[in-house]
């Protein structure tokens, strides 16, 4: 087990794709395409396929064939090899010349048995055969048009984009979110045969929907993977009711009972619920720059985690609104640039401040190396001043090249410092600590009565205001950090002053956000009314109160919220800390919320004797790894905070960070007022 597990573990899958595509035209769909992104880079495989850059395509249904001089097709698929993407499969090779087509899933075998029906103890018998694949290799033949051309149908687990050696996540499951407890009441009319459920702890694979289940064992296949990759026989742990079921389906994902026999190692996995704190999601307490990178510059297209870096201030093309899109962006991810991914990391574990300054150095030291003409200042670093050493490299194009990831992450801290988001992150900061300070002394109702003010409308707005989307971050936030509450009549009113004023908020929009969308059911602003508008608004607060009670099952992390006294003002205290430092507390407690998952018979009479035997039952610290997967995404700032707390704690454990995705503020309110969130599209 290295410390770079996440990373070998991506990079070995990649290695066994690259050595399939040599001339080859290769097909990606998006979640690969951002694995491959952070793990190797698509240089890497334009190295492998020899062959100019066209050859890479998007899988999609209007993708370009293969002509007559391209003979070779690699698909590489994070899916099932099901429904839609077969069709898809199907339409691409028929207006193709292909004699020789490889099919990589990163979805295993057994799984595509499950999702096609085979029962449990037919599936145990077909171990080492892989009739799914061998099917669809014969159709691959058959739509090629000759049975004696080659095809190949073979699972390599790409399931994670290393963003560092201890930070990792799965744009596959990228929509993966905790359930709610209205999702509860969608279940229990799915099924109106069997017993109703009562409230998210009566939850089990059994309740859920059939395409959640299968997409949760897409991700456990995955994880499973990863386990055998580090060698280590795994101990499964949930916080939450979502991850109670992935935990349970891990631990006894019957393909994985042998390896866990022959692993010498051994590892704690715990995955936690995500809407069980929203307040550091949506908060800007992270003093992180990545973070504000990520959360203000535009997203990179078709990928979930890295963005858009405007590069023409290195070019001659003239910084024209309309030539934006002449130069590709420049991004985060540098996994082929050694200078560039050693700044990537240094930047994720330390404050913007010091970042900053890292920034600075690097880009000296580069300009130093290549003897550009640098002039040093010392004191606060400014945009200005990174830009003048950024200016440096312009018209030297060794120069350029041999620093093109660094000078990337150069442009992306300038366009950042001067984004006026940048500005408003500190507005929005002020606000959350008023907010703390304010629940020691207020009811609920006051603080809604305060937040009142900055609900404006789009024509009485200006830019330090809060956009519609901003207010609804805010809203999570009072709601998260809040917790449980009695809905009294002060507070019902406030409520409904709150909810009055945003409905009117929306339905005076010119044009509706993507996010606005969604929620209101309507793709133009036209159509928005106002009654409309208030439905939606009723529904956003069905969330808030579900968001506000999501830690009433639990027993020892019932709050974020840490009440001041004289000597300390009131804090926010992160559910994710309270788990590790439940973890690794060294008098070793039973873990009242952080439940063991069974992985057959030993483990439950273990258990069972436990309550009158000295029996000691399994414990999250008890393995030198821990992984801990949060499920709904995390933000940087927070995978460093648990970094940094495990080795403050000296307990000699390793741990990674996994998660489905990495986070701004503005993703939760996408997945919290999903509406497929049962539904989870798996492609057919």
């Amino acid at each position: 087990m290295s410390s770079a597990g996440v990373l070998s573990f991506a990079q070995q899958g990649w290695e066994q794709v690259l050595a399939k595509v040599k001339w080859s035209v290769v097909y990606l769909d998006a979640a690969c395409a951002e694995s491959l992104h952070w793990s190797c880079g698509s240089s890497r495989l334009l190295e492998a396929v020899k062959g100019p850059a066209c050859n890479l395509r998007e899988f999609e249904p209007q993708a370009i064939g293969g002509g007559a001089q391209q003979p070779r097709a690699v698909f590489v698929l994070s899916c099932l090899l099901k429904g839609r993407t077969v069709d898809t499969l199907q339409d691409i090779i028929r207006r193709s010349h292909f004699q020789y087509c490889v099919v990589v899933t990163a979805v295993s075998h057994a799984v595509h048995l499950t999702a096609n029906h085979v029962p449990a103890a037919a599936a145990a018998e077909l171990e080492g055969q892989q009739p799914v694949f061998e099917q669809l290799e014969e159709k691959l033949c058959e739509w090629m048009g000759n049975v004696n051309y080659t095809a190949e149908v073979l699972h390599v687990p790409l399931l994670l984009a290393p963003a560092a050696p201890h930070l990792a996540f799965t744009p596959a499951f990228a929509t993966l979110f905790p359930l709610l407890p209205r999702d509860v009441h969608l279940l229990n009319s799915a099924r109106p045969d069997k017993r109703r459920l009562i409230n998210l702890s009566e939850v089990d694979a059994t309740s859920l929907t059939p395409e959640l289940l299968l997409h949760i064992r897409c991700l456990v296949s995955g994880l499973s993977s990863l386990c055998e990759h580090l060698g280590v026989r795994e101990e499964c742990f949930a916080v939450g009711a979502l991850s109670r079921v992935i935990a349970t389906d891990l631990a006894n994902y019957a393909p994985a009972k042998n390896r866990r026999k022959t692993a010498t190692g051994r590892a704690s996995v715990v995955f936690v619920d995500r809407t069980l704190d929203l307040t550091g999601a949506v908060g800007h307490h992270g003093d992180n720059l990545i973070e504000k990178i990520i959360s203000v510059l535009p997203q990179l297209p078709g990928h979930t985690s890295d963005v858009m870096v405007n590069m023409v201030e290195l070019t001659a093309v003239q910084t024209m609104e309309e030539n934006q899109n002449v130069i590709a962006p420049g991004c985060l991810a540098q996994s082929n640039d050694t200078s560039g991914k050693a700044l990537w990391e240094a930047l994720l574990n330390t404050k913007h401040k010091e970042a900053v300054m890292e920034v600075r150095r690097h880009l000296v030291e580069a300009a130093s190396r290549e003897n550009l003409p640098i002039r040093m200042s010392m004191g606060r670093v400014t945009p200005g001043q990174l830009m003048s050493y950024i200016q440096l490299f312009k018209n030297n194009l060794k120069a350029l090249t041999n620093h093109c990831g660094l000078l990337q992450l150069g442009m992306a801290t300038v366009q950042t410092l001067k984004h006026p988001q940048t500005a408003k992150w500190d507005n929005f900061l002020a606000f959350e600590r008023l907010l703390l300070q304010s629940l020691g002394d207020s009811t609920m109702a006051v603080v809604l009565n305060q937040l009142l003010p900055m609900i404006k409308s789009p024509s009485q707005r200006t830019s330090d205001d809060y956009s519609s989307e901003e207010l609804l971050i805010l809203l999570i936030y009072i709601y998260s950090v809040t917790g449980e509450f009695v809905l009294d009549k002060d507070l019902r009113e406030a409520e409904d002053r709150v909810k009055k004023a945003l409905a009117h908020v929306f339905s005076e929009e010119s044009e509706l956000s993507p996010l606005l969308q969604k929620i209101t059911g309507c793709d133009s602003a036209i159509n928005l009314t106002f009654p409309k508008s208030q439905l939606a608004v009723n529904d956003i607060f069905t969330s808030l109160q579900e968001i506000a009670g999501a830690r009433t099952l639990m027993r020892q992390f019932k709050s974020v919220y840490v009440p001041g006294n004289h000597t300390h003002q009131a804090s926010y205290k992160p559910l994710l800390k309270q788990v590790v430092e439940e973890i690794f507390n060294p008098e070793k407690p039973d873990p009242t919320d952080i439940e063991h998952t069974s992985s057959g018979l030993t483990d439950l009479l273990k258990t069972g004797f436990s309550m009158f035997m000295k029996v000691s039952r399994p414990h999250p610290s008890d393995h030198p790894l821990l992984i801990l997967f949060v499920v709904g995404g995390i933000t940087v700032s927070e995978a460093k905070m648990v970094k940094d707390l495990v080795a403050s704690l000296k307990t000699g454990t390793q741990v990674m960070v996994l998660s489905t995705r990495l986070l701004k503020p503005l993703n939760i309110p996408e997945l919290l007022f999903a509406t497929d969130r049962l539904h989870p599209d798996l492609g057919f």
